[in-house]
Order: C-alpha cells, then structure tokens, then sequence
C-alpha cells in the first residue's frame, strides 16, 4: 500500500540513483524534476484525500456486507440548524454522529447537551476550525484539539476520541498530534457537497445514488440543503433495506474517554 513512510524510501533512492547517474554519466540534474513533481503529486493526493491512509489510517467506512450505514454532521452546533437536524432523526428513529467545533461551543452548550440526550454521539472536529489548521505545528493543532475537548467536557462532562480533520486534510503534523493526544482519526466515504450543493433534489440524488454497505456519509448541520433532503434521504435509505447505524457501533469504536 502506498503510503509516506515507502514513497519516501521510494523517491530517495531514486533521487540516489539519479545522482548517482549525474556523477558518473553525465545525465542533467534537471531529470529530477519530473520525479520530484510527481513525488509532488503523490503528496498533495496523501494529504487531501482523507481515504488513502497515505500518512495514518483513517476509518473512513465500515468493512461489511450488510445493508448498513452511518450519517454524520460536521461544523456544528448551530442554533438554528442543528436543532431541526435532531427533530427530523428523533423522527425518523435515527442515529448520528456530529462532529463539533469548540468554538461554536459557547452559547450552543444546550445544543451540545441536546445531541447527547437524544442518543447520538460528539466528536472532535478541532476547536478553530481554522483555514490554516493544517499549516499550523503539530503541537499547535493538539493543543487546538485540546482545547475542543475542554468546551465539550465543561458543556457535556464528556472528552470526545473520535477526531475528525478539519477540511478533511491529514499531513506529517496532524498524524503526531492524533497520535499523541490518542484519537482515532475518522474520515467519511461519501461527502455530500452539501456545503456548495444548495438545491435539495440535486443532493439528494447525489447522496442517493452512493449508497453502500458500510458507507458512512458527510453532511453539514450548518446547511439548509440538507435540512431538506434529509428527509426523503432517510425514507429513500429504509426503502432500500438498509439499516442507518451509529457511527462508533457500526465501525466498532469507543466514542468517548
């Protein structure tokens, strides 16, 4: 399997023997370039596609047959969405996962406590959520991550394990801090696009036409497109036989500390 650790191994000995080429037969340095790039390539792909495991393994779906799924909710609490996603699932009978900002934390603790109360599961989505989060050092996100786990505990009395990446991205920093402060990294299988996607039938058929055993969705709490395909999505699930599980019970976790 592709992943960090044997692309480095990889490239550097590539990058020996073209040296090595250099000094002995006079092949131009600039025949590194396009290795250097594509090593590039294979980089940008590890870290923006939360699926390839490329620096740390990321449960991103559930490995079975059965007709079995897991949604979930990133970005939240929100006051005004939030509540109207745990009306439709207390109505539906449904499950989930949400996936919290610290820092929305404050002002939304009954929000939080709402979640909790009504069966699904909170997890870490960093305290910032900040557009540079994985820019920053690695103790720099694990003391952002830490902070999360603060607001929930003070709001919730509970310390979340299940981290969620902001925008999805994983790189050499994130993977020392996930380990470090001991969360399990989770991913998704499906993303809604529900974040760009505002007209409900077009996300709805997009979620729809994806669904698989083991398949665990992506959808926002801060969206009004999912408000209104989420609905039609469950009944549209059940209607075909699948089952929509929690998260952590679907992919055999422990959701808190």
């Amino acid at each position: 399997m592709l992943n960090f650790r044997n692309t480095n191994i990889l490239f550097g000995c590539l990058l020996v023997l073209l040296v090595g080429a250099h000094l002995l037969y006079g092949i131009p340095l600039r025949a590194c370039v396009v290795p250097a790039f594509v090593y590039l390539l294979i980089l940008f792909y590890g870290c923006y596609y939360i699926g390839s495991n490329f620096f740390i393994p990321v449960m991103c779906s559930g490995k079975t047959n059965k007709k079995i799924i897991a949604i979930t909710f990133d970005d939240g609490p929100n006051s005004e969405h939030t509540p109207q996603v745990l009306n439709i699932l207390q109505k539906h009978h449904v499950p989930a996962a949400f996936f919290c900002i610290g820092n929305r934390i404050a002002g939304e603790e009954a929000v939080l406590k709402q979640i909790h109360e009504q069966g699904h599961i909170i997890g870490n989505h960093s305290f910032s959520h900040h557009f540079w989060f994985d820019l920053f050092s690695s103790a720099k996100m694990l003391d952002d991550m830490k902070l999360m786990d603060q607001a929930m505990k003070q709001a919730t009395g509970l310390t979340p394990l299940l981290f969620r990446p902001p925008y999805g991205v994983i790189n050499p920093n994130l993977k020392k801090a996930i380990i470090k402060g001991d969360y399990v990294p989770i991913g998704w299988s499906v993303r809604s696009m529900d974040t760009v996607i505002h007209d409900p039938q077009k996300l709805l058929n997009k979620v729809a036409g994806r669904l698989n055993p083991g398949a665990v969705f992506l959808f926002h709490d801060t969206s009004a497109a999912t408000i209104s395909a989420l609905p039609p999505f469950i009944e549209q699930v059940k209607a075909r036989g699948y089952q929509i599980m929690r998260l952590d019970k679907m992919l055999n976790l422990q959701a808190y500390a």
